[in-house]
């Protein structure tokens, strides 16, 4: 992974992702948003307390808590909701499932329902044929490993109401909540709206350090407050984190309907390349997948190769599918990437496949 981040770091042109950043890069960039002679944060209070009330405002919540990972927030906010019910309903597909090691399963005792084995987020049909009571029922906004889906207002607020007609809570696991308004078409306020509670990352999108809230109730807030501090997430001092969660919320987050925009053309480029396939087409959100006939050591090999000769990275890293001979890769349009012309990302990729032909030579 080193050696990809250093052969990307050195690349002129980069169509997916961001240059990784020194240490002394991102302390420049710190200090460069901040006023360093303000006093830190201490157990929470501070700077973390004025990141809290910027995302509260931002989604219309009464508050909303920090948190060092999103992980632990989701723990909190499912064990929060399970008064009434053991049980949560849960996407095969979805972040809990698939990379959380079960902590909600192994930390909070819960068990999991199958809200749907589609690969989208349930709808109120869904929900209605739940066999059982749930406590929640979480919706990832995007569904990351369905391609970064999202439902239509129509569907997620049918789904909402549905939810709370069963006597169920409604989680948003927003992770990338930012960027679903474009594809929504509803400001971040209306989203979570929906919700009884909305956890959001700083680091993915955002490019913070690290770093989570939970928005929700003032009772929310509280009780996540405990649970936060029992899960061992009071740490004492955490401000170089929410300092550059607060530069992400000023600089990237009114950027991001750009990034959006301009992954569908980007998509569409590629789409055109002989037996290149994106996922969803067009794109939901700035993140989309690519599938190439090839497989993944060789495009890695060529990607990696592509970036040492020509200075240009194009996407990583690939995995093999269970089609055979058939790679993916998840394609993230950010601000390298807006100079990048349809014809820029056709003469790329044709470069791209070419070395890949010559690197599979049977």
């Amino acid at each position: 992974m080193r050696h990809r981040l250093s052969v990307m770091r050195a690349c002129d042109r980069i169509l997916s992702g961001v240059r990784p950043a020194t240490m002394r890069e991102r302390l420049t960039d710190l200090s460069g948003g901040a006023d360093l002679d303000e006093l830190p944060d201490y157990y929470g209070d501070g700077p973390v307390t004025v990141l809290e009330q910027r995302v509260a405002n931002l989604l219309g919540t009464e508050a909303a808590v920090w948190f060092p990972t999103g992980t632990m927030a989701q723990q909190v906010a499912l064990r929060y909701g399970a008064t009434e019910s053991d049980a949560v309903a849960l996407h095969p597909l979805g972040h809990q499932l698939v990379h959380e090691r079960d902590a909600y399963a192994s930390l909070t005792g819960l068990r999991a329902v199958t809200s749907t084995t589609a690969p989208r987020n349930p709808t109120a049909a869904d929900l209605a044929e739940l066999d059982e009571r749930v406590g929640t029922v979480v919706f990832e906004l995007p569904l990351r490993d369905a391609g970064f889906t999202l439902p239509t207002w129509d569907e997620l607020t049918e789904a909402c109401e549905e939810a709370v007609n069963i006597g169920a809570r409604v989680h948003f696991d927003g992770a990338r909540i930012w960027e679903s308004t474009p594809y929504l078409g509803r400001s971040l306020v209306e989203i979570a709206e929906q919700a009884d509670s909305v956890y959001v990352s700083f680091y993915k999108t955002l490019g913070g350090f690290s770093g989570a809230a939970l928005a929700g109730t003032a009772d929310l807030a509280r009780y996540a407050r405990a649970w936060r501090h029992r899960h061992g997430g009071n740490i004492f001092q955490q401000w170089p984190a929410v300092l550059t969660a607060l530069a992400g919320l000023d600089r990237e987050l009114p950027r991001i309907p750009d990034y959006v925009r301009h992954a569908r053309v980007v998509a569409d480029a590629l789409a055109a390349l002989p037996g290149v396939r994106v996922q969803p087409e067009p794109p939901h959100t700035h993140q989309f997948r690519l599938f190439i006939p090839y497989p993944a050591g060789v495009l890695n090999a060529a990607v990696t190769e592509l970036a040492e000769k020509e200075s240009v990275w194009f996407c990583g890293v690939w995995q093999d599918t269970p089609v055979p001979g058939v790679a993916m890769t998840e394609m993230t349009i950010a601000a390298a990437a807006l100079e990048w012309t349809a014809a820029d990302v056709i003469d790329a990729g044709e470069r791209l496949l070419r070395a890949c032909r010559l690197l599979h030579r049977p």
